[in-house]
């Protein structure tokens, strides 16, 4: 038995001789024989390759469908196949990036530190907001520790959440309201936009709506912001930070807190995973930031540095007092959204932005045509998805489009009881979608609904 490679032998002989043992296996004659592993033997299976591994993962998998070159993607919904650039898989990657932990010692942790706070810099300037923090898990975890920040500093526990926002992060926020006891009220759509007339008298204390919603419908925020303004209530805008390049941003409509799923930015689909959350909010907000946040600061010698600033644990060590009690960040998948978000560029997420539009208004155009059988849920604007009715119901839909060549989309149920929207398809186009692929997956859907 030997020590650890760290160990040299030297220091074994010392350590055994203060002991008063004379190996190294002496220091386990408490454990019984009968439980002890013999010759190092876990009794495991050969090794495989990664290939083989990652071909089981997808065997294991079952029904989930993997994005590859075979089946061409029209599904969306916060998940979405977008190009990702040689350069920020190369960077990526480096060693660096993918073992960094917490930068608790910013005297050895400055190139994490400082790649964090471009990420904070570049997400302040999608969200329109001054202060954002160095990532949270994902967009759900990240409407939840808004909708924390909104009641906590409204002192109402009242949550009027549209419909139009993520069933699934609708679903994540009802969880956690389970344990802090904030009542959330859901919001219907009407012709695809929020009914906040249908809402009722009592005040919120958080609005959360989606810019766009995800049927990719474009909601009235000037008039909401100034309804919320009215009742005092904090407004929460989940965004998509594509879109968003074609739309006035979440701080200049008067947004509290800005969040988003920021899978589109480098990070390739993953079967759902990892993510990333961006969270963005007033200055005024900053004492009660989810996560951590990365200043810029000099060094006694006048030099530039990076640290974790304003707080670090302080939330977290107020427990019941605090707004949140999240003391980490997604580094890796961040600094990943930065480095990708840094090589397109101002113009070039624009133009990411206009094309997924174009091809989305090229698809409907094709599919809504003269006799056309499908029909859509709402006739109001849309940017890079929107939701079909099909006369079969849309899980079927999607099984033969497989067939096909396509993932067609997603099916409109859980999240959209008792609604028109529920047994409809929701599509999705990206700037990896050529003219041909759309208008091959025209013709395809057009056939298998009939």
């Amino acid at each position: 038995m030997a020590g650890f490679i760290p160990h040299t032998a030297g220091e074994i002989d010392e350590m055994l001789a203060f002991l008063g043992l004379g190996t190294i296996g002496d220091l386990f004659d408490a454990i019984p024989e009968s439980i002890r592993l013999a010759n190092g033997d876990l009794r495991l299976p050969p090794g495989v390759s990664e290939p083989d591994v990652l071909q089981s993962i997808e065997d294991f998998a079952g029904k989930n469908i993997p994005v590859s070159s075979d089946l061409v993607c029209f599904a969306g919904g916060g998940a979405y196949d977008h190009d990702i650039s040689s350069a920020t898989k190369a960077l990526a990657s480096r060693s660096e990036f993918v073992t960094a932990y917490t930068p608790y010692q910013p005297e050895v942790a400055q190139g994490v530190l400082q790649a964090l706070f471009e990420y904070q810099t570049l997400v302040s300037r999608l969200s329109g907001l001054p202060i954002s923090n160095a990532s949270l898990y994902d967009g759900a975890s990240s409407l939840v520790e808004a909708i924390n920040l909104g009641v906590a500093h409204k002192k109402n526990p009242v949550v009027w959440m549209s419909q139009g926002v993520n069933p699934s992060f609708r679903t994540v926020a009802d969880t956690f309201a389970d344990g802090t006891g904030h009542e959330i009220v859901t919001i219907p759509l009407s012709n695809g936009l929020t009914d906040w007339g249908s809402a009722g008298p009592q005040n919120p204390g958080v609005i959360v709506v989606g810019l766009p919603n995800y049927l990719g419908v474009v909601e009235d925020i000037p008039a909401l912001i100034a309804f919320a303004r009215q009742r005092d209530a904090a407004v929460v805008i989940v965004y998509d930070p594509v879109s968003v390049a074609l739309l006035r941003s979440p701080g200049a409509l008067g947004a509290d807190v800005a969040v988003a799923e920021g899978q589109a930015f480098g990070v390739g689909l993953n079967f759902g995973g990892p993510y990333v959350g961006l969270f963005s909010t007033k200055s005024e907000y900053v004492r009660m930031l989810p996560g951590r946040l990365v200043g810029e600061t000099v060094d006694r010698t006048g030099q530039k540095g990076y640290v974790t600033t304003l707080r670090t644990r302080e939330q977290d060590i107020r427990r019941e007092k605090a707004s949140s009690n999240v003391c980490t960040n997604q580094t890796l998948i961040a600094i990943t959204a930065a480095i990708q978000l840094s090589w397109l560029g101002k113009k070039g997420v624009t133009e990411l932005a206009q094309r997924c539009y174009s091809g989305t208004q090229y698809l409907k155009g094709l599919l809504l045509g003269t006799g056309s059988p499908l029909t859509l849920t709402s006739d109001a604007p849309t940017v890079r998805e929107f939701a079909v009715r099909t006369p079969i119901p849309p899980e079927t839909v999607v099984e033969r489009m497989i067939n096909e060549g396509f993932l067609a989309g997603i099916p409109l149920n859980s999240g959209f009881d008792g609604s028109n929207i529920h047994g409809s398809l929701l599509v999705s186009v990206t700037e990896k979608r050529t003219s041909s692929e759309i208008e091959r997956y025209a013709d395809a859907i057009q056939r298998v609904v009939k």
